[in-house]
């Protein structure tokens, strides 16, 4: 699908259900929670073996990250109407939300890589 746009060409990208970009971000936020719940098991054991402010921060970020990206699964495999909004409303929005997933699922297998290390 190309559109010229001020005498550029434009390629748009699908990103509704089936599309290849919201397939790769559905793993993506599946690997990120996975690898969020081995960073939530290392990171709490650590907070009952010091008890330190720190490893309890890190437990509650982990927490809040695995309820984001559980969200997001949500809205791409379980219930769909974000993605189908997206693909018709702002797909360059839903394409870079996509981006941001697989970015962070990068960012974590490094994160778990130096924890487990």
């Amino acid at each position: 699908m190309g559109h010229e746009i001020a005498g550029r060409a434009v390629l748009l990208v699908e990103i509704g259900p089936g599309s290849p970009w919201l397939t790769a971000a559905s793993v993506a936020t599946a690997v990120n929670a996975v690898l969020l719940l081995v960073l939530l098991g290392i990171w709490a054991q650590n907070y009952r073996t010091f008890g330190s402010k720190h490893a309890l921060g890190l437990v509650i970020f982990g927490f809040f990250l695995l309820a984001q990206n559980l969200l997001t699964f949500n809205y791409y495999v379980i219930n769909s109407q974000v993605a189908e909004y997206l693909a018709a409303e702002d797909p360059v929005a839903g394409q870079a939300m996509m981006f941001v997933a697989i970015l962070q699922t990068f960012a974590l297998i490094f994160l778990t890589w130096v924890t487990v290390d």
